[in-house]
């Protein structure tokens, strides 16, 4: 038992997190979490997030991603078109504009940090493949974002149009994505050297780091989603249904290309996963009145972390197999 807790500590933490800030009555902590806000610390946390991570990149494991390309094509079809048009599909239904602004921020992010890269690794997967797709396609989001989320918000039914300014979101994700990544790796090669203990503490900062936003953006949002509780449960339906739309999308592709077992785990569990730490900042800056669209986004990890952990620990005992892959 205490080694499931220890193993899903973060999931978790989000959960409880998420709890205390909903329901403390006394509105410190959302005070505090206003206060933060209120002071950039978000973005600062963005930003020691990405030089942390370009900390923990290592240039063999970029060589040994680099040279899978078919796998790296399938798992940006998934992140970058599959997961905006899964979103778009899921809009044609009767919902609150504030979760489909969720829902479309969630559908346009890159794969996540760090979750993906561990899981791919538990299902027997190339984790050297997984770190490059994380890496590329988190610099490709840095174009992309501000291009695929227009397109998306323009398909939505309302009196008042929503738009970004996409050169605003561009410079933003330069200094807060780029810039610090660049960083990380230039003093990964010139400066520090640590090994796999080093490694994992750095994850941890990371991780910690990611809670330290969503409880900021929890905080700023409280009182939308106190009042936006019965929306809870159909959000949850619909950010399980977009998670498996993403992993069937990634799982046809596997089989119609014949990726074999061994590299195959990176394309399903790199294409379906998302980002928290930039889906919270995208939302916080730019859509701010919609409370329910962080809800989307935090209610969404939660869910690609538990479904993908079930799914990994299954995938490493080969319980399931792609019909056609070795």
């Amino acid at each position: 038992m205490m080694e499931k807790i220890k193993n899903q500590w973060f999931l978790l933490s989000l959960v409880l997190l998420f709890v205390a800030v909903i329901f403390d009555r006394s509105n410190i902590l959302a005070r505090i979490g206003i206060a933060l806000k209120d002071n950039h610390c978000p973005e600062m946390m963005i930003f020691l997030i990405f030089i942390i991570s370009g900390l923990l990149i290592e240039s063999d494991q970029i060589k040994a991603g680099i040279r899978d390309v078919k796998s790296t094509a399938l798992s940006l079809a998934v992140i970058i078109v599959f997961a905006p048009i899964a979103a778009l599909l899921l809009s044609l239904f009767s919902l609150e504009t504030g979760v489909v602004v969720g829902l479309f921020i969630v559908a346009v992010m890159p794969t996540t940090l760090s979750s993906g890269i561990v899981m791919t690794g538990i299902a027997g997967g190339n984790m050297a493949h997984a770190l490059f797709v994380t890496i590329l396609s988190n610099l490709i989001a840095i174009f992309s974002i501000p291009v695929i989320l227009s397109i998306l918000l323009s398909f939505l039914d309302q009196e008042k149009e929503l738009a970004i300014d996409q050169g605003a979101i561009l410079i933003k994700l330069i200094l807060l994505v780029l810039f610090p990544l660049m960083i990380g790796m230039v003093a990964k090669a010139k400066v520090f050297k640590f090994g796999q203990p080093g490694k994992f503490k750095f994850q941890i900062i990371n991780q910690f780091m990611i809670l330290g936003i969503v409880f900021i953006s929890l905080a700023g949002a409280k009182q939308v989603l106190v009042g936006k509780g019965a929306a809870f449960l159909y959000i949850l339906v619909l950010v399980a249904g977009f998670h498996l739309m993403l992993l069937g999308g990634a799982l046809l592709l596997v089989k119609l290309f014949r990726v074999e077992k061994g590299r195959y785990e990176s394309i399903v569990f790199m294409g379906s996963q998302k980002t928290l730490a930039l889906s919270v900042m995208i939302q916080v800056t730019y859509f701010n009145e919609f409370g329910t669209a962080l809800l989307v986004c935090v209610v969404h990890h939660i869910i690609h972390l538990m479904i993908d952990g079930y799914l990994s620990a299954k995938m490493r005992r080969n319980a399931i197999h792609i019909p056609g892959r070795k």
